[in-house]
């Protein structure tokens, strides 16, 4: 028998202040039609003053721990996915365990911007079949738009707020591809691409959070094939072919990149959730966010076979393949 990290459980937030793109048109030289043409947005939502990363995080791990039928008790491990946090130290793994009553176990965070959640989900994955946790809360958090230079119509019409979470617990499996749960993962970095998409701030340089500078146009071309690459990658280690995959799960950055990685992939959009045009770029929540909402949808069902993928700045990329 072999052990498989799989989904118990499922749960998001987003915040109540929904923004649409007409909003930006009142103090940026931008239209409606501009951003969806270029982005695929049409709205997002942003976190309302005093409303923190752990805050969001919190309430989205409350939602997957009912929808698993478990406690906070149930928990091992809480491993979050973000690049805004609360504060510089403690982790927000540690805020979200005191916010929803979890006093055993341990949390920490991982940074890997938008391709966050895949990092954290192949950690939860590792403390899982290494036997040192048996349930673990996976969460993205992001507030976003407290790191947004709202003078640069390129990037601050992109981003929005939100939280998804996933409860992972460990099962026996066959050791085959047809286990649910993690079957395989790809990671990368490579930090020569570090101008392409950063924040101009931190602790050890400026004192100060900074805001998010990026390089759209050389992002664009970069990201469309490591995602394709990096999907590959992660199916092959299980022997699956594209064609075989029911969902790309993509990070929701752009809908061009979207369809490109699907097209790479040789598969159409009726195959890929998409949720970039209600939430924009939630970064590491992103891919929880679009879980979850394709749960509720009704698209994604047990059994289904998925391939998440993801790149943020460093540049960092890399998928997971997941049985429902």
């Amino acid at each position: 028998m072999t052990i498989r990290a799989v989904v118990q459980g499922v749960g998001h937030y987003l915040p109540e202040r929904i923004v649409p793109n007409a909003e930006f048109e009142t103090f940026l030289d931008t239209t409606d039609e501009w951003i969806r043409t270029r982005s695929g947005i049409e709205r997002r939502h942003f976190a309302a003053e005093g409303e923190t990363t752990s805050d969001m995080g919190a309430t989205a791990a409350t939602r997957a721990l009912e929808n698993a039928g478990l406690t906070p008790d149930d928990i091992d491990a809480v491993v979050v996915a973000t690049s805004t946090p609360d504060l510089t130290f403690p982790s927000v793994a540690t805020m979200i365990q005191e916010k929803i009553g979890m006093t055993g176990g341990f949390g920490f965070d991982v940074q890997a911007v938008c391709a966050g959640f895949i990092f954290a989900l192949t950690n939860a994955n590792a403390l899982i079949l290494s036997g040192q946790a048996k349930r673990v809360l996976v969460i993205g958090a992001e507030t976003f738009s407290r790191i947004m230079d709202w003078e640069d119509r390129a990037t601050c019409v992109l981003f929005g707020d939100g939280a998804g979470a996933l409860v992972l617990a460990a099962e026996d499996g066959n050791g085959d591809a047809a286990d649910r749960g993690i079957l395989s993962s790809d990671l990368n970095s490579d930090g020569r691409y570090r101008d392409m998409l950063y924040v101009d701030g931190g602790v050890s340089t400026t004192g100060q959070a900074g805001k998010l500078r990026m390089q759209g146009n050389l992002l664009f071309r970069q990201a469309v094939e490591k995602l394709a690459a990096t999907a590959h990658k992660a199916l092959e280690k299980v022997g699956i072919k594209d064609n075989e995959v029911d969902w790309i799960v993509p990070h929701q950055a752009n809908i061009r990149i979207i369809q490109g990685t699907a097209k790479k992939m040789g598969l159409p959009m009726d195959n890929v959730i998409v949720t970039v045009q209600d939430h924009g770029n939630t970064s590491a929540a992103s891919i929880p966010l679009a879980l979850a909402v394709g749960v509720e949808r009704g698209q994604i069902k047990k059994g289904d076979l998925l391939v998440a993928e993801a790149i943020g700045g460093g540049l960092a990329w890399g998928a997971v393949v997941l049985r429902w």
